[in-house]
Parts: structure tokens; C-alpha cells; sequence
């Protein structure tokens, strides 16, 4: 697979929207509903929490709801909840939690909130049925989005305005990330790290959660049919092998023939196991290590594309900016400042 084979912008390229210069996000508001997903709060809140050791950024964390007081959990167990819809205003980074309400109606006080955190350019983020309350705000119109896959059909049909990509885990249009069930807190959470903080925060939460420290937004949502252990464990030297040589041209030939299956049989099995296609895949392991050579050496630009398997400096400089939303001297200068 040869890296210089042009490639479409991934979710987390913006959505071909600039991204403009601002500080990466460090407080953080939780915005729960009634019936909040007690997983998802749990999940976003240990996310950050593990920041806190020495050499990773400190994020404050607040929950609101938009009348303080006794907030009730998909679980049924009360949370008090003392913050209202002003911690909003301040916030760099607001997640809307879902909820068990399948499509929640908000007010008028909240979407106004949204819009005006969003108009000052915060970071907005909704899961499952979360999206509904963007979409209502009129956040999503024109955009990619996703949700829950149970809640694809209607999502779609009340907002027809919204591009709806049914079958990603989420989607990153710079500024709003949209995610499918709860347990996808935790991939936005490590992509939102990545993306503003770095490869080498990203990874050092990840590892302290053993979770794993990426996982491409248009992975599909879930299997029909879980894939044997068998069939992981045959993978496994290929993966490894792939991880070890970046920097070399390989092919699906090549890759079929390491895991002794046929191409056609290689590229489904591939599929199964990582939920996307060993190119996609190769794509985004590379373009993350060049993430890292960026932060943490002092290579070229040319050596960088080198090392990650690119033949020629402009293709890898155009590919790292569709992922990354900038180029990668804008990309090692703004990670060198923080």
C-alpha cells in the first residue's frame, strides 16, 4: 500500500473547515439530562481525572444540568448536581451527556446556551442521544453527524438538514464531535487529548486507563457477528509487523501472504478485526507516528514522511493536514508552545 495514493479527508479533518489558533481546552462542562448515561458520566470524568500526575495537563471538570438540584440516572441513583447553564459560558470544552430518553426535546434556555458557547468558539461534544439536542440548536445544519445506531432512523428523519453517517463510532467537524453509545466517550476522549494536547498525553491516559489510545472515528459501531479469537490471534504477527515497519512500501499481497490467507479472505478478515480496511488503518498508524516524530524529535519534515512510509514530502504534508486540520511545521510549533 503506497502512502503517496491520495486519500479523502478523514472524520477528524474538520470537516474542511479551518481550525483557527486558540488554546487547547482545559475546563471542562458535563451537561446532564434527566436519566443521564451514569456510564458515560463515569467514563468522561475518569478520562480526565487520570490527567492529573505529574507532566500531563490539569482539567477542571464540572457537571451542570439546567436547573441544579437532583439530577436522575439512567440507573435510577439521584446525583446532585449544584452548577447550572452559566458554567457553559465558560467552559472550553462542553460534552452533552446522553441520556435514556431516545430523542429528548430541549429547551429553549439550553440550545441558546449551545449556540452561544459555540458562536464564542468552544468545543462542543454530544453522544447518543445527546446529537438531538445540537441538531435542535440548529449546531448540526450542513454538517456530518452521528448518534446511536437505534437512533440513526429517526435522528435522520427529524433532521433531514444533517448529514448523518450512520455507521461511525463519530464525527469530528472541528468545533462538534458527535459520537455514537456511551462506551464511544472514551475514543472521543483520547481523540480530543490527540488532537489538542498531543500524541504523548493521549497515550500516557490511555495507558493509565488501559483503554485504547486511538480508535479511528469511521470505525463501524459494532459486528453482527464477533469475530473468532482465532482469527485476531492470526493478525496479530501481521499488526505487529506492520507497527515495526512503517517506513516500508508494502502491499496487500505482501500482508495476505504474512498471515498465509488470500487477499480476498486477508482484507475481510482485516475488516473484522480492526473495523476498517488495512489501508485506512496503515493511514492512521502512520500519520499518528508522524504525530509523535513532530512533538518529540527535531527531524525534518522530509525525514518525519520518511520514517512513516511516504516517498515524497508534499503527499505526506497533505495527507497530515486532512487528518490533523493544520501542516506539519503549524502542527510541531503549536505543541512545541504548550
Amino acid at each position: 500500500m503506497d502512502s503517496d495514493r491520495p486519500g479523502r479527508a478523514a472524520p477528524d479533518a474538520g470537516g474542511g473547515r479551518t481550525r483557527r489558533a486558540r488554546a487547547p481546552f482545559r475546563t471542562v462542562a458535563a451537561l446532564a439530562m434527566d436519566g443521564v448515561s451514569a456510564f458515560a458520566l463515569g467514563g468522561i470524568s475518569g478520562g480526565f481525572a487520570y490527567c492529573a500526575q505529574p507532566g500531563l495537563p490539569r482539567f477542571e471538570v464540572v457537571v451542570c444540568a439546567e436547573v441544579p438540584g437532583m439530577v436522575r440516572t439512567d440507573l435510577g441513583l439521584p446525583l446532585r448536581v449544584t452548577h447550572g447553564l452559566d458554567t457553559l459560558a465558560e467552559a472550553d470544552l462542553i460534552i452533552v451527556l446522553p441520556s435514556c430518553r431516545a430523542a429528548p426535546r430541549p429547551s429553549p434556555a439550553v440550545s441558546a446556551a449551545l449556540r452561544a458557547a459555540y458562536r464564542r468558539e468552544a468545543i462542543i461534544v454530544a453522544f447518543s442521544a445527546g446529537a438531538y439536542l445540537l441538531a435542535d440548536a440548529r449546531l448540526l445544519d450542513g454538517r456530518r453527524a452521528t448518534t446511536h445506531w437505534s437512533l440513526i432512523d429517526g435522528f435522520a428523519a427529524r433532521f433531514p438538514q444533517v448529514s448523518v453517517v450512520p455507521e461511525a463510532l463519530y464525527v469530528d467537524e472541528g468545533r462538534l464531535i458527535t459520537g455514537a453509545g456511551g462506551a464511544a466517550c472514551l475514543d472521543v476522549c483520547m481523540h480530543l487529548l490527540r488532537r489538542e494536547h498531543g500524541a504523548a498525553v493521549a497515550n500516557a491516559v490511555a495507558r493509565e486507563m488501559v483503554a485504547a489510545p486511538h480508535r479511528d472515528g469511521d470505525q463501524a459501531q459494532y459486528r453482527d457477528r464477533p469475530v473468532p479469537a482465532e482469527g485476531e490471534r492470526s493478525l496479530t504477527p501481521v499488526i505487529d509487523w506492520l507497527l515495526a515497519n512503517l517506513d516500508r512500501p508494502v502491499s496487500i499481497g505482501e500482508l495476505a501472504g504474512r498471515a498465509l490467507m488470500s487477499e480476498r479472505t486477508f482484507n475481510r478478515r482485516f475488516k473484522a478485526v480492526t473495523g476498517t480496511t488495512p489501508y485506512s488503518w496503515l493511514l492512521t498508524r502512520r500519520l499518528e507516528r508522524a504525530a509523535e516524530l513532530l512533538e518529540s524529535t527535531e527531524l525534518s519534515v522530509e525525514e518525519v514522511a520518511r520514517q512513516v512510509g511516504y516517498n515524497t514530502a508534499a503527499v505526506f504534508r497533505q495527507q497530515f493536514t486532512k487528518r490533523h486540520g493544520v501542516a506539519p511545521r503549524v502542527y510541531r510549533r503549536k505543541f512545541r508552545q504548550k
